[in-house]
């Protein structure tokens, strides 16, 4: 058993290594979150709590068993068979078993167990709801990473610029073509090239912590992620789709929505439980009981005997009927029906921020295909001037800053396409998850 758990502890431990190594896709991380979010797991436990009142409310139906066992001392001056007072010790032992059978409690159980079933269900969806925040801070997370990476991308390959025309310029100099003050603008240039790739390389890197925090990795070391090919982007499905009906479809399938419904139909029966103080109660009762009684100087029959002799049975019915409370059945009553308008407005509420959420998420995927459209013309276009300044100034018909200008522009919109290509990835992945596709890209 011991060399089982071993082998157990080391094939995890690999298993954890190879995952630290190998990339990670979208749905890997978002998988590897949802199993290891505290959060989570704290839903996960609401869960299991609810569950358990399910069963104490179900069981409330079965009929109780009580035994008890009882042993008194007298002492002092007492009234005797011949109805004088002497003093006198006396000591009695009784044991009983008795049960309780509830045959109507003014529908209070039936509403307590529905009840509780309504409370497990919401508490589900609460969880699923917990799941999905993961999901979308998983999804915003990866998608930062691969849009550092990107800029990295374009810092290092401003750089490989740079640094040719340090050499060209060099070259130049030696040869009486080019000024010492023209190579060191230049090389001015290559070093601040240098600092940006270094900040885009350490953002990258903080980009990468964060998601691993997020995936409660204990440490972000060996941790990447697959960057996906999305040199084309398709136009977003949903973006064919009003904000309107796509909040139709939320309304449905949100688990959040779903929790509060859920809740109203509670505060339901919330008040029938309360109401329920208004019936009479009948409950069953049955129970074997027996006892010894000895008095002090006077003969007894044994403990078996009397135990024995008096030994008795007994069935009976009560019947509790309410009459007057003190006003506080009332008083239940009319708080479980506030609790129930509160409960309403708070279901419409979570609808609104629903349907802002949705409105937002649609502006924002229509603003980010646009701005991406508007971004691959102009680094197009950025691109073409970059190629003619680049062929101009080899050729000596255009000076060096007029070549950094339109390198500059063009990393410049390589880096805006890049942002404007994952924000729009991004929001209309958001909007397929407000429909119920999963989080995918």
């Amino acid at each position: 058993m011991k060399k089982f758990l071993i082998l157990s502890v080391l094939i995890g431990a690999v298993h954890s290594d190879m995952l630290a190594q190998s990339p990670w896709t979208l749905r890997q991380c978002i998988e590897h979150a949802v199993g290891h979010n505290i959060s989570i797991k704290q839903k996960q436990n609401t869960c299991k709590k609810q569950e358990t009142q399910l069963s104490t409310a179900r069981n409330s139906r079965l009929p109780d068993l009580n035994a008890s066992a009882s042993e008194t001392f007298s002492f002092g001056r007492g009234l005797t068979l011949d109805n004088t007072y002497t003093d006198r010790n006396t000591n009695s032992t009784s044991f009983s078993l008795g049960t309780t059978v509830p045959l109507f409690t003014g529908f209070q159980i039936p509403n307590q167990i529905k009840l509780n079933e309504l409370n497990l269900e919401a508490a589900t969806q609460d969880l699923e709801k917990a799941k999905n925040d993961i999901r979308m801070q998983v999804a915003k997370a990866y998608v930062e990473i691969l849009y550092d990476q990107e800029i990295a991308d374009v810092a290092h390959r401003q750089i490989s610029i740079d640094s040719a025309q340090v050499v060209r310029l060099r070259a130049f100099v030696e040869n009486g073509k080019a000024s010492q003050a023209e190579l060191s603008r230049q090389q001015s240039t290559l070093a601040q090239s240098q600092l940006t790739a270094t900040q885009a390389d350490n953002n990258y890197q903080l980009a990468l912590l964060a998601l691993s925090q997020l995936l409660e990795l204990s440490t972000p070391d060996g941790f990447t992620i697959v960057r996906p090919i999305v040199s084309t982007v398709p136009k977003g499905a949903s973006l064919g789709i009003s904000p309107e009906a796509i909040y139709a479809e939320a309304l449905t399938i949100k688990p959040e929505v779903r929790a509060e419904q859920l809740r109203l139909s509670a505060a339901d029966r919330n008040i029938n439980i309360a109401k329920a103080a208004l019936y009479p109660t009948l409950n069953f009762n049955a129970g074997l009981q027996t006892n010894y009684y000895k008095t002090s100087g006077m003969p007894a029959d044994p403990f078996g005997t009397q135990m024995k002799n008096n030994f008795s049975q007994y069935l009976g019915l009560s019947l509790n009927v309410p009459i007057f409370s003190r006003f506080r059945t009332r008083n239940n009553i009319r708080s479980a029906r506030i609790d129930r308008e509160n409960q309403l407005l708070q279901l419409e509420n979570v609808k609104k921020t629903l349907y802002k959420e949705i409105q937002q998420v649609y502006y924002n995927a229509i603003a980010a295909q646009s701005k991406y459209e508007s971004s691959q013309s102009a680094q197009q276009s950025s691109l073409d001037a970059f190629t003619l300044t680049q062929a101009k100034y080899e050729n000596g018909k255009a000076t060096i800053t007029e070549f950094n200008e339109a390198k500059n522009n063009y990393l410049k919109t390589e880096s805006d396409l890049v942002k404007a290509r994952y924000e729009y990835l991004y929001q209309t992945a958001l909007l397929d998850f407000y429909r119920g596709r999963q989080l995918d890209f």
